[in-house]
């Protein structure tokens, strides 16, 4: 970064869609009276310090705040339009005028419902009122963002003002909170120059690298702020944590003169290293880790019910022996069961937002093709049978009239359509006719489509695969859970593991279980034993620390800092978690250990397992447990000895 350069950035102090100036229902920031900004309609009641620095004013009414940051910009946060008429109704502040803040701390919390309901707009302008002493702003192109992690605005001290900045000034610039770290992550990647672009999520730094082969990890892992590093998706990504990577990455923009980049721009720069199939396991992934959360709760959910509805613990279930439980192990199931009654639903609103199209649309699409109105994909065996499928009639053409319950192929493939046509008209259809025109002829292409052609040959396909996975795991049981057991942490390392999501939920679509997602399980307690014994072999106290949180971590489902932060660096704890997970996974395919949903991968797992399979699982449990964690500690204590 030049002496005479100083990067501001300001980071969403709100959660929430964002609005051009020039959209907010109020001609004083719409004609940029106040000054040049950006404005977001807020999704949550809580403002947050986009930037270190004071308080310089606090409106008696509550509804704006003034802020000035350490580089000196100014700020007014101005919540809604009209709010002023609230008289203060409805905020609360957590501040004082004069207070020094930092980045993610409290301003202002507000009754989200109380004031849309009582003012003009929530719309809230964010406004610099003074621009004029810095560089034009460049705004976020992202169209919502989340509060402190999305990067809002950018700008630079202009170079008059830069000229004549105190000593003072400067030094409090390169001065800042994890300046020199930022500095030392910068240099181990190859420098500035190496640098493509950067952006971070919530626990990473990511960057685009030119020539990957410059950074050097063990330099990088040896600060005491690094957790780990790894390269995924064309992206080389440095695990800092929760809450500080955002400080880190403000730092590095502000101490090395890196421009920000969004998550978009990160992400196209990468995908131009990977291949055709990178590229579509990546899309996998993008479409299946924003729903995981929704179905790893029905998992859980689910696993309760299966406690209460089966003979677990007695010779009788839990409902038999005190019937009054009943009603509530049925709510529960229900509540459970939603999320795969409706999972067409879940990823037609993530397909459709992944392939540029309308979430909402997606999720019609997905709610179209479970319509109870079409016979029920369960059922679609037996009628076949039967001779008893449903059909349209369309001028002599016979279309069964299926639905596609807990299917994954029918509404990804009839997602990008809808995605592609709804993108194809927008470009041609002006304005004014858009609503009328863009999504009823987008929907009723594709659903007739779906229906007539897409449906049809999916469900084929997809039964193909269930049917020969099913196959090939009855016929060869032991090889198939030791090579998928072996095999299932190294596809972690390259993303490939996303693709078995769908296979695990087009497999309980199909046959109602998934006798895949039981090894995941055990790999992730696998990968937790084996760092449990490097904390115990640690002389290091650092080392120490990450392996005892990555340990808790991975016993709990997320392996990435347990992998990438201790066991890949050391290799030996990591092929000891693979053993482990191989030879328990041979043996929990051979005892034909089955789940009847997606839950926690971890040492909560057996609240997914069916209740006639927990011996045999926990069984392979303690195999994953000791067998790593002796092959780690044993070959760990020789090296640690020497």
């Amino acid at each position: 970064m030049k002496d005479n350069q100083y990067e501001q950035l300001i980071y969403a102090p709100i959660s929430g869609d964002v609005i051009p100036l020039n959209k907010v229902p109020d001609p004083t920031f719409a004609e940029k009276m106040m000054g040049d900004g950006i404005a977001i309609e807020p999704s949550e009641g809580k403002v947050v310090a986009p930037f270190d620095g004071e308080v310089i004013q606090i409106f008696p009414t509550k509804h704006a705040i003034g802020l000035k940051s350490d580089l000196g910009l100014e700020l007014l946060i101005h919540i809604g339009i009209e709010t002023v008429g609230l008289k203060g109704e409805g905020f609360e502040t957590h501040i004082e005028a004069g207070q020094r803040v930092n980045a993610g701390d409290v301003l202002v919390t507000f009754d989200l419902e109380f004031i849309r309901k009582r003012a003009k707009s929530l719309i809230t302008p964010i406004i610099v009122t003074n621009g004029n002493e810095f560089a034009p702003l460049k705004k976020t192109e992202e169209k919502d963002v989340v509060a402190l992690d999305s990067i809002l605005l950018g700008t630079m001290k202009s170079m008059e003002e830069s000229k004549s900045a105190s000593p003072s000034t400067k030094n409090s610039s390169s001065s800042m909170q994890y300046g020199s770290e930022a500095k030392q992550i910068v240099e181990a990647v190859g420098g500035v120059d190496n640098i493509a672009a950067a952006t971070h999520c919530v626990t990473r730094l990511r960057f685009a690298l030119k020539d990957d082969t410059q950074v050097n990890k063990e330099e990088l892992e040896n600060l005491n702020i690094v957790k780990g590093s790894f390269s995924a998706s064309g992206q080389f990504q440095v695990v800092i944590g929760q809450g500080t990577v955002d400080k880190v990455y403000n730092a590095m923009v502000h101490e090395t003169g890196i421009q920000e980049s969004s998550k978009d721009d990160v992400k196209a720069i990468g995908s131009q290293k990977q291949n055709a199939l990178q590229r579509g396991i990546k899309t996998l992934a993008d479409i299946f880790i924003p729903i995981l959360p929704a179905i790893v709760t029905a998992g859980l959910l689910m696993g309760i019910n299966n406690i209460l509805v089966n003979p677990i613990f007695a010779d009788e279930s839990i409902v038999v022996m005190y019937p009054s439980w009943a009603g509530i192990a049925d709510m529960i199931n229900i509540i459970a069961n939603t999320a795969f009654t409706f999972l067409p639903a879940l990823i037609g609103w993530s397909a459709a937002k992944r392939f540029g199209g309308s979430e909402l649309l997606g999720v019609v699409l997905g709610l179209i093709l479970v319509h109870p109105d079409l016979m029920n994909a369960w059922g679609y065996g037996s009628a076949l049978t039967e001779g008893t499928i449903p059909t349209w009639n369309l001028f002599g053409l016979e279309i069964e009239k299926v639905g596609y319950q807990g299917q994954v192929l029918p509404v990804l493939i009839a997602s990008w359509v809808l995605a592609k046509i709804e993108i194809f008209l927008k470009k041609r259809v002006i304005d004014s006719l858009q609503l009328l025109v863009v999504a009823p002829i987008a929907l009723l292409v594709t659903g007739f489509l779906a229906f007539i052609i897409i449906g049809p040959v999916t469900f084929t396909i997809a039964t193909w695969i269930t049917d020969g996975l099913v196959a090939v795991f009855e016929a060869f049981p032991i090889i198939g859970g030791l090579l998928y057991g072996g095999l299932y942490a190294p596809l972690v390392i390259t993303g490939m593991h996303h693709t078995f999501l769908a296979v695990d939920l087009q497999l309980i679509g199909s046959t109602g279980t998934t006798f895949l997602w039981p090894i995941v399980a055990l790999s992730n307690i696998a990968q937790g034993a084996a760092v449990f014994a490097m904390m115990l072999l640690a002389r290091d106290e650092k080392l120490k620390g990450l392996a005892g949180t990555s340990g808790v971590s991975a016993w709990l489902g997320i392996t990435e800092p347990a992998m990438f932060g201790v066991n890949l660096r050391y290799r030996y704890p990591f092929f000891a978690a693979i053993i482990g997970t191989g030879i328990a996974g041979a043996f929990i395919t051979f005892s034909d250990v089955q789940a009847n949903s997606i839950g926690v991968g971890g040492i909560p797992a057996p609240l997914s397992i069916l209740s006639e399979d927990w011996i045999a699982f926990l069984i392979g449990m303690g195999i994953v447990i000791i067998v790593p964690f002796i092959i780690t500690f044993a070959i760990g204590k020789r090296k640690f000895s020497k």
